[in-house]
This record gives C-alpha cells, structure tokens and sequence, in this order.
C-alpha cells in the first residue's frame, strides 16, 4: 500500500514543491489551501504589485501531481475557520483511509501580521492564535490516532527564524512584528511534546526552520529586486521541500527531533540537495 502524505498550504511555494517532492518519493498527496483555483481572491491574502491574487492554485498542485504518477486529493481549508480543518482532515482519511505524513506549512499571511507593536488590534492576534495554535493543533489532532492505529507516522511543522529570535530591526523598518514572531514560536512547540508524548508509539516529529526562501509570496513582500539583492542567502522552495521529504523518509532522521532544523544547511550537510547558492 502506498503512503499518503498531506501538505496544508500547497497551493504554492514551500508547500506545493514539498507535495512535488513527496509524489516523487512514492507518496500519493492530499493537500489544503483556501485557493483551490487560479486567480481567486480570499480576505487577508497577500497580492502582487497590481492587487491580484498571487499566482497558484490547488487545482495546478494536484495536475503536476498527477502528472508523476500519484494520486493527488485537493481539499479547500481555511486556517481561520475550525469547521474547515477539521473538515480538510476527514476528507482525506475518508479518501485515503491513512495518513502517514502531515506537513503543517499553512500559515496566515494578511498585511497585518507584521505590524509594530503599539499597531496590533485583538482581531489580529486572534487570527494568528486561529492560524498559528488553533488550526495545526486541530488538525494535528484529528489524524494523529489514525497515525497511532496503523503503528507510526510523521508529523513535521515548518516554523521560522521569528519564532526563536528577535527581529533585527523593527516592524516598521522592515523586521518581524510581534504577531508573527509570537504565531512561529506557537509553531515551533508543538513537534517536542509530540515527540515526547507519542514516541515511543512511532511518531515522529519535526520543527524545520525553512530561511529565507524564494516564494510568490516572499516576492510579493520585498519585490523582484529584494530578492535578488538577496542572492546567496535564499534557497528555491525546492531545498527546505527536499529536506522535509528527506524527514519524512530516512532512517536517520530521528536523530534529529527535538531541535529546530535549520532546512538550509541541514540541506547542504547532509547532501541533500546540490549546492544552490551563487548561481548564474
């Protein structure tokens, strides 16, 4: 029987290169995002220079899914909404009937997760606590029995540097806002306790730090020119979807619960991936 793994926010970026890595590893995918088709427009999105939707869609995830010869599950979820997700993870129990891997990758991302501090209103911290706590607890805990009935699973969680240092400058020179640092370090706590809890019944789990990674998104925030300013210091999505993959499938990687990894130079250290760094 094939595995199934189950990527949240995979309608681009880190977490549709993570359902393309782990399709070519032999998984067969489900995966979640509000944007289910190209060009729709969702509350709280982020959007390019002109104000549209960025580019990306479940529906293109799962066809290039398809296309390696897995199956692939869409499932439209909102982070926000608690019948959503816990709606997404009945869908795909329902059409799978087992989950081996979740990759908790979906996060919040409206305009105002970085704003300074004396700036935050309630409504925004309640999003990040329904997107960053609520939402991967939820959904974590609506598949990890089926993970212990079938005698083990992995469950890996993509934090940030945010959530485990303060910014280098203030929100508004660019740096990380409460909100969102506070959202990571919500993140980055979950795959301890459940390593400690759940394993010695088989689970596995994961914080992975990703860095600085070049996505629609991360495109949509400093622009085109920010990031080529950036040059060595970021990665393709590819890189921190190559190590999550590698988690998730060798033998080795339980050695390193219990510590957040840095996707980067985990990825280069363990050759993982070819050096991407410097290239024409």
């Amino acid at each position: 029987m094939r595995k199934v793994a189950f990527i949240t926010g995979a309608s681009r970026g880190i977490g549709r290169a993570s359902a393309l890595a782990f399709a070519r590893a032999g998984f067969d995918i489900a995966i979640s995002a509000r944007t289910l088709e190209e060009g729709e427009a969702h509350a709280h999105a982020l959007t390019d220079a002109e104000g549209r939707p960025l580019n990306g869609s479940l529906t293109a995830t799962a066809a290039q899914v398809r296309a390696l010869g897995r199956q692939a599950l869409a499932v439209r979820m909102d982070l926000l909404d608690e019948s959503s997700v816990r709606g997404a993870a009945e869908a795909v129990l329902a059409h799978y009937g087992r989950i081996d891997v979740l990759v908790n990758n979906a996060i919040y991302q409206g305009k105002d997760l970085n704003l300074s501090f004396m700036d935050l209103k309630p409504d925004t911290l309640q999003r990040v606590f329904q997107g960053y706590v609520m939402a991967p607890v939820l959904l974590t805990q609506a598949l990890l029995p089926t993970m212990l009935a079938q005698g083990g699973g992995t469950v890996i969680n993509v934090s940030s540097g945010a959530g485990e240092s303060d910014p280098p400058v203030a929100a508004s020179q660019g740096g990380w806002g409460y909100a969102y640092g506070a959202g990571k370090a919500a993140v980055s706590r979950l795959a301890g306790v459940l390593a400690v809890e759940h394993g010695k019944q088989g689970i596995c789990a994961f914080t992975v730090n990703p860095g600085v990674v070049s996505t629609e998104a991360l495109r949509a925030t400093i622009g085109e020119q920010g990031v080529l300013a950036l040059r060595g210091g970021v990665a393709p999505p590819e890189v921190p979807a190559a190590v999550l993959c590698w988690l998730a499938t060798s033998p080795e990687a339980a050695a390193f619960q219990r510590r957040t990894i840095q996707a980067q130079p985990f990825a280069l250290e363990h050759g993982i991936v070819a050096d991407w760094r410097n290239r024409a």
